[in-house]
């Protein structure tokens, strides 16, 4: 039976209650739609870039924006595949965290592996458990860091961790914990012959959303693994030996990173009071110009014509000027004085 050892520490509630400040700011936050929508698109591309660069994946953050748009992008096959593959996987969690499916299955877990392996593994390998042994290496020394259990040791261990994973526990374990839990134990087990990590990102991310912290699909922790990939890897192997403590802080910690980023963009393109009213909540669609116009709004209180250069470097005076006649005829700016100093405030 599978049964983590860990020891709660101050550090872990500390952060967790940083998460559930968050939670509550970003779930009553009123957002326009178009923002909701950009904000989610911002969270798939965020997940799915640094997902894949985090195993080896070479393409820039716009490239991988690119090919989720389908444009075309001159990069290895292999490369575009695994962003492609894992668009679907992030996809697929999201549809599942709606249903609010009440357990994971073999099956399910399967068919996220399948994929986020198709056209990477042969048929006989996508979806289905490794039949050998694998170890992992340092990639500077070749030196072996972990030894994964042993194939024939993989069904009975999954088998395990689903029952730990499917057990209704929400008074016992906060679903924080219980996602970073669940994170490591996958990536201990290594059942697939690649792709793992993957699997246990995604996975983890669903038991967060099904614990009630989706916070709007707005986040992707794969961005706070990605910055200091050689820190995951480390704390991922410290815990190896047994306790789980210290890959518990490093977990609560970065989710309560995101939590806290997501928290504070969604504060800064919060509608206040005063605008809520304006809107009479009809639904105002905005470019992603003059959203980024709103922000410094936002932050500076004021924007004049000579700003604008600095705001976007590759537009027009004009073609900004339109954007805020846009935004004084929806009601949400206004000009204040009539020569090139005239300055234009939020309403």
């Amino acid at each position: 039976m599978f049964s983590p050892s860990y020891t709660i520490t101050n550090k872990m509630l500390m952060a967790i209650a940083k998460i559930e400040a968050a939670e509550e700011v970003i779930r009553h936050a009123p957002i326009l739609p178009l923002w909701e929508k950009q904000f989610k698109e911002d969270a798939i591309v965020r997940a799915v870039y640094h997902g894949t660069h985090l195993e080896g994946n070479q393409l820039g953050k716009d490239e991988a924006k690119d090919v989720l748009l389908g444009r075309d992008v001159i990069g290895r096959p292999r490369d575009i595949q695994e962003v492609n593959n894992y668009r679907k996987v992030v996809e697929l969690i999201d549809e599942e965290a709606n249903k609010k499916i009440d357990k994971l299955t073999e099956v399910f877990v399967k068919k996220i592996h399948r994929l986020i392996t198709f056209k990477i593994l042969p048929d006989d390998q996508a979806g289905e458990y490794r039949l050998k042994q694998v170890v992992i290496r340092n990639s500077q020394n070749g030196e072996v860091t972990f030894r994964p259990p042993p194939p024939i040791e993989v069904p009975f261990l999954m088998r395990e961790f689903l029952y730990w994973v499917n057990r209704d526990d929400k008074d016992q374990i906060h679903p924080v914990l219980k996602a970073g839990l669940a994170h490591h134990e996958l990536v201990r087990i290594h059942p697939f012959i690649d792709g793992n990590g993957r699997m246990a990102r995604s996975l983890a991310t669903l038991i967060l959303m099904l614990g009630g912290y989706d916070i709007r699909r707005f986040f992707s922790l794969e961005e706070f693994y990605d910055k200091d990939a050689l820190s995951y890897y480390e704390n991922l192997q410290k815990a190896s030996a047994g306790d789980l403590t210290s890959w518990l802080e490093y977990f609560v910690s970065g989710a309560s990173i995101e939590f806290d980023r997501v928290k504070e963009k969604v504060l800064k393109l919060s509608k206040d009071t005063k605008m809520k009213e304006q809107l009479g909540g009809q639904q105002i669609f905005l470019t992603e110009r003059q959203i980024k116009l709103i922000e410094y709004l936002q932050e500076i209180g004021y924007v004049q014509n000579q700003s604008f250069g600095t705001i976007f470097s590759d537009v027009s005076e004009d073609t900004v000027l339109r954007d805020i006649q846009d935004l004084i005829k929806k009601g949400l700016v206004k000009k204040i004085g009539s020569t090139k100093g005239a300055r234009y405030v939020l309403v």
